[in-house]
């Protein structure tokens, strides 16, 4: 009776560090889907802020600027539910106005020209990198939390289930080729 006993709380024993080490693993993996969260909020902030700035500095004809400007300026003020959408407007926006190579050389050739382009080709190519890393995360987040086991014993807790985060995140080419 006793070998018995010891055995079913061997197992138990078992099971208990085996839910454990799960529900470790989990919490590790939200707090790197949060981390790559935050490193893509903030190459969106850069980006836009780029943008921001570009648009009112004068390079930019007046029609440019202020498609520019709009689409960088609603980026930054959407909340959390419409900002894939104002991050994929700014994309679209770069992208009408940097489509002909000449408005880049237009930017390089202006005072200070030279190191906004390559700021605002550095922010458009770490964005699609950023949200890369956070989508993984958000992945491997997700398929561990569709195992039977962490739901029936609610290892996830309370934390929300991950959600990717989907945008047009295409860089325009003319600026990203001008500056490599």
């Amino acid at each position: 009776m006793t070998a018995t006993l010891i055995w079913i709380l061997v197992v138990l024993l078992a099971i208990g560090v085996y839910l454990s080490w799960t529900a470790g693993r989990l919490d590790r993996l939200h707090v790197r889907m949060d981390a790559a969260r935050a490193a893509l909020d903030a190459q969106l902030l850069r980006r836009a802020s780029v943008a921001q700035e570009l648009a009112t500095s004068g390079v930019l004809d007046p029609a440019a600027s202020i498609v520019l400007y709009e689409a960088a300026h609603a980026a930054r003020q959407a909340e959390e539910e419409e900002r894939e959408v104002a991050e994929s407007e700014l994309s679209q926006a770069l992208r009408a106005v940097f489509a002909d190579p000449a408005q880049v050389e237009a930017v390089r050739v202006a005072p200070g020209g030279q190191a906004a382009a390559r700021e605002l080709a550095e922010a458009v190519r770490r964005v699609p990198m950023a949200r890369r890393f956070h989508n993984d995360a958000v992945g491997a987040a997700r398929r561990l939390r569709e195992h039977r086991k962490v739901r029936w014993f609610r290892l996830a807790g309370h934390a929300p289930f991950p959600l990717a985060f989907e945008m047009d995140d295409e860089p325009p080419s003319a600026l990203v080729e001008r500056a490599t």
